[in-house]
């Protein structure tokens, strides 16, 4: 018996976005009703790291991979989850936290980080004082040979590190130019039960870009 669980925020007008000139806000646009034209569609307006989504390479590398090129079998497996759920706001993930939740553990690929700030989607604050990176934690998980990384914060930086800041996003450069794929926005960690499960991470395929939202679903024995 397995169980399935969404990892995944829905998309509609009104979501969160990132408060800044190239995240765009969300539009749906009805421009085919059943009662006029006989069938019903619509005109989606979104950024490519709107709501749950997947940063390739090429979202701070200029000669990075996008989105498309990413291969299936790092978005695809069994990943292991780690639960800082007792961090506060604002405060750091530190290298020897997670070494010591990893001893003994070899041969992860896929690592997701818990700290439930997700159930601050919504809400006034979400994308400040979130729970986020060291860089020497950073560091380590690329020594460790992980190749994707999901969270359910909008970023493995520092909040303060941002674009304008003394240093603009220094998380996300050291792991995407070392090939760890960046999944963020996730949610119902809570809902995984024990430490292992299967990932599933599909972006959408859009060719040349540099992230796309993705559905993202957890599957665990029962």
């Amino acid at each position: 018996m397995s169980k399935l669980v969404d990892l995944t925020f829905g998309i509609e007008e009104g979501i969160s976005t990132c408060p800044t000139p190239w995240h765009p806000v969300v539009e749906v646009t009805k421009i085919a009703r059943h009662f006029i034209e006989g069938r019903e569609t619509r005109k989606v307006t979104l950024g490519t790291h709107t709501g749950t989504h997947i940063d390739a390479p090429l979202h701070f590398l200029a000669d990075g991979h996008s989105v498309d090129q990413l291969p299936l079998e790092i978005l695809i497996g069994e990943a292991l989850l780690l639960d800082f759920s007792g961090k506060k706001n604002g405060e750091e993930i530190s290298e020897g936290e997670i070494g010591e939740k990893l001893l003994g553990i070899e041969g992860i690929e896929r690592l997701v980080i818990r700290t439930d700030w997700s159930g601050k989607w919504m809400k006034r604050g979400y994308f400040e004082e979130y729970p986020y990176l060291s860089q020497g934690a950073c560091g380590f998980l690329i020594q460790k040979g992980v190749r994707l990384l999901g969270m359910d914060t909008p970023s493995p930086d520092n909040p303060n590190d941002k674009a304008g800041s003394l240093q603009d996003s220094p998380n996300h450069k050291k792991l995407l130019a070392n090939g760890i794929v960046i999944v963020e926005y996730l949610t119902n960690l809570r809902e995984i039960e024990g430490q292992r499960f299967w990932l599933i991470a599909l972006p959408l395929k859009l060719l040349g870009c540099d992230g796309a939202p993705a559905r993202v679903v957890g599957k665990i024995r029962k």
